[in-house]
């Protein structure tokens, strides 16, 4: 079982289908593994043992994975989206993402952690708890689909959902040493519930160790549903395809500077010296270059446009609950984020989107001279638990704490709607995963996912964190007894 646990999902299915092992053996390991991890965890906040079902004939048949709390929903299951307003709440219908995860052949064993609506970079909601670094359990796995990060750095399952609406399957990625790929706007269908969240900006997809779990996945979860609004455009191929082809001599771009012409952590720009340096072995052409148009009135759009995001996140509950949220139901935070957006008009919203569309023509125009844009992922190594907080009498604190974490502008893949990822090339001296990241052309996952198998080639990572060590009585325990 402890074997197991390196494997990557691609090499755990094969064991099955090679029939060295059967679906109820991988579960059975990756159930033994949460119960012994997750009180030290906390990643796993719903678990979902007696739902596992039997596997479909799919590329992943009989590989165990987990669900974020956050958009993916699941008949009869608690679905919490991290908030003490919906403690209580059930989902009555099942995801269009869930479906193909389960035609995929995945055996789904739970729900992973995540901040009240996925608002802030850190996993620490009041309702759950926080969640803890497997490289290190005194500290953040940033967020938002932190749970899911943690659970695959640590080994209970090989791969796990998450999303991202704003860097929120990258921070953790880098924060926990794995691979995260946010997908090209609309590659994978939100429905039925939602077409188009925030003009594009929220993407599924997953956590991951390997370059060909992550590409070989969204091979079977991608492709638009009836209905949906738009759809992005076809590969050429399939993505697992890309992975061990030869990616050419690219053109990338790199900075080391964030939007205010300052330096990240020195350890961040260390990541980043290390992975231009890599690249520039493996034959690419580095130039250094700073994303262009990245204005304080673009910065001002991003803002109104995510306090309208967290008024329509709120509204949405209170039109599906039928009550309002009552004292101590919203975090101060999400509180304060839901009275901003409530001040934010219809012409407000559209403007800032107009702003951020005319910025996304600047970075297109940017991109067209070259395959990538490479800065760190994030602006620091992982924060300590218990520092992206807030409280009632310092409302913003989470957000004032939390953003210097993440101030690279990760969020332009999600304006954009461009791929995006974050490879774990990196520790720094504490042993703490610094991860870089990679901005794409729109559409064009495939160069990415050459460039990241090449990269796992030449400088493979860890696949599994070392098993983590912190005494349990310190741990404060939310909603997940096991049994």
């Amino acid at each position: 079982m402890t074997d197991l646990s390196t494997l990557d999902a691609t090499a755990q299915a094969e064991l099955v289908r090679g029939g060295e092992l059967t679906a109820a053996d991988l579960a059975e390991a990756a159930i033994e593994r949460i119960e012994r991890l997750n009180p030290i965890l906390n990643a796993v906040v719903t678990p979902m043992f007696d739902h596992a079902r039997e596997a479909a004939p799919g590329p992943f048949a009989g590989v165990p994975f987990l669900l974020k709390d956050l958009v993916a929903e699941v008949p009869g299951v608690r679905f919490t989206e991290g908030s003490v307003f919906l403690r209580d709440n059930v989902s009555t219908y099942e995801s269009e993402l869930v479906r193909r995860l389960r035609r995929a052949g995945l055996v789904l064993l739970g729900k992973t952690n995540t901040p009240e609506f996925g608002l802030v970079p850190a996993c620490e909601p009041v309702l759950h708890g926080p969640t803890r670094n497997p490289w290190a359990p005194d500290r953040s796995t940033s967020g938002s689909s932190g749970g899911s990060a943690a659970a695959v750095a640590a080994g209970l399952v090989p791969m796990a959902h998450g999303n991202d609406l704003g860097g929120s399957l990258r921070f953790p990625a880098s924060a926990c040493g794995l691979f995260g790929l946010k997908p090209t706007r609309a590659r994978v269908p939100l429905g039925p519930e939602y077409g188009d969240v925030l003009s594009g900006w929220a993407c599924e997809h997953a956590l991951t160790r390997s370059v060909r779990d992550s590409a070989a996945l969204l091979d079977a979860i991608s492709g638009p549903a009836p209905g949906d609004p738009y759809p992005a455009p076809a590969p050429a191929r399939p993505f697992a395809a890309e992975v061990g082809a030869d990616p050419g001599r690219l053109r990338i771009a790199f900075s080391p500077r964030l939007p205010d012409g300052s330096l990240g952590h020195p350890d961040c720009v260390a990541a980043l010296e290390d992975a231009v340096a890599l690249c520039a072995s493996l034959g690419h052409d580095l130039v250094e270059a700073d994303l262009p148009g990245l204005t304080p009135a673009v910065g001002d759009a991003i803002g109104t446009a995510f306090n309208a995001a967290t008024a329509w996140i709120v509204g949405y509950w209170i039109r599906k609950l039928g009550r309002r949220p009552g004292p101590g139901e919203l975090e101060p935070l999400t509180r304060a984020y839901w009275e901003a957006g409530q001040r934010v008009s219809a012409a407000d919203y559209l403007l800032a989107i107009e702003d951020l569309q005319a910025f996304s023509r600047v970075v297109a125009e940017f991109l067209a001279g070259f395959d990538a844009w490479l800065t760190p992922t994030m602006s620091t190594p992982p924060a300590r638990v218990g520092e992206i907080t807030s409280m009632p009498e310092e409302p913003l604190r989470a957000l004032e704490r939390g953003a210097p974490t993440v101030a690279y502008p990760a969020v332009v893949a999600n304006i954009t709607g461009n791929p995006a990822m974050s490879v774990p090339l990196w520790r720094n001296e504490e042993g703490l995963p610094i991860g870089v990241h990679f901005l794409g052309r729109f559409g064009d996952e495939a160069t990415l996912f050459r460039l990241a198998g090449q990269l796992e080639a030449a400088r493979p990572w860890p696949l599994i964190a070392p098993e983590p060590s912190f005494p349990v009585a310190d741990v404060r325990r939310f909603g997940f007894e096991l049994g």
